[in-house]
């Protein structure tokens, strides 16, 4: 079996050329060409031959290569019909590669799960265009598919949000949504010359390791979630406001200020200057409301 060899820039271009490939932009396609990130997102990942691994956006089948020698299983789902005879050509060496076309969106998860590792959790590795990062980790996380962990490349602001706290201009929905299925942690900064084409933005890998158990108790998931939503779409506005004026939100403006009372919050605060705790301490005094 060969060694995975796209991870340089000369094959790279020669795959290209060879089937004169036209990037996509509404794809946001950047093909990572440096195989010092390519070993540190497998080293990540912490990938074995136990593993059955689902990869969203393969490209030219790059990081595949990569992740088909260190796991047991591949399943790498691409949108872009266009690369499929691409893919068949530089995965043609390893046969433990399945490629899917299709949304990563409109995919069932769950049965791919089922199907290929008897419904134990999955890894994911993904390089990901910044337009569809949120939808997939909220999809991923939030349709209890069984995920052990997701090692992604996402924009360097992308991966700041992640991660950040309270009171920050990054902390929204995505740094809380993330934090309550997750443990993320930036395990590298990638350049934009570490792509074909060059974005011009910086990158980074971020893991995220599943919680078994989310780290805050809350009665109502859902309703947590529509709460944090409403709270950052105006983040300008006061929570009682913001939550006042969203439709998502079945609340009167006095329930509102109750629950805010019952939580011991101003009726000034602000939904970015909430932790996590207090999210799901402010759905639970809606649960007990309503």
């Amino acid at each position: 079996m060969p060694r995975p060899y796209l991870g340089d820039p000369k094959y790279t271009i020669e795959v290209l050329q060879k089937y004169n490939f036209a990037f996509q932009k509404r794809f946001g396609q950047n093909f990572l060409i440096d195989t010092h990130v390519l070993d540190k997102i497998i080293d990540s990942a912490q990938i074995t031959k136990d593993d059955f691994v689902l990869e969203i956006g393969p490209g030219i089948g790059t990081m595949t290569q990569y992740l088909a020698e260190a796991a047991r299983e591949v399943a790498a789902v691409e949108i872009d019909k266009t690369l499929l005879p691409i893919l068949d050509d530089t995965l043609k060496d390893w046969d433990n590669v399945t490629v899917i076309n299709n949304d990563i969106l409109k995919v069932d998860i769950r049965q791919l799960a089922l199907e290929k590792n008897q419904g134990r959790p999955i890894k994911v590795v993904a390089n990901l265009p910044y337009y569809i990062t949120t939808p997939i980790i909220m999809g991923l996380f939030e349709n209890q598919v069984p995920v052990d962990s997701i090692t992604i490349m996402v924009q360097k602001e992308v991966a700041d949000r992640m991660q950040v706290g309270p009171g920050t201009k990054d902390y929204g929905a995505l740094s809380l949504a993330v934090q309550y299925y997750a443990k993320p942690k930036i395990v590298a900064n990638v350049p934009p010359n570490c792509f074909m084409p060059r974005p011009k933005v910086g990158s980074a890998v971020v893991r995220l390791e599943r919680y078994e158990k989310p780290p805050v108790e809350v009665k109502n998931e859902k309703l947590m979630f529509r709460i944090i939503r409403a709270s950052f779409n105006q983040r300008r506005k006061t929570l009682v406001n913001g939550l006042k004026n969203s439709q998502e939100i079945p609340f009167s403006k006095e329930q509102i200020e109750q629950a805010l009372g019952m939580c011991g919050l101003s009726l000034s605060v602000r939904g970015e200057a909430l932790t996590l705790a207090q999210f799901a301490q402010l759905a639970n005094a809606f649960t007990e409301i309503s």
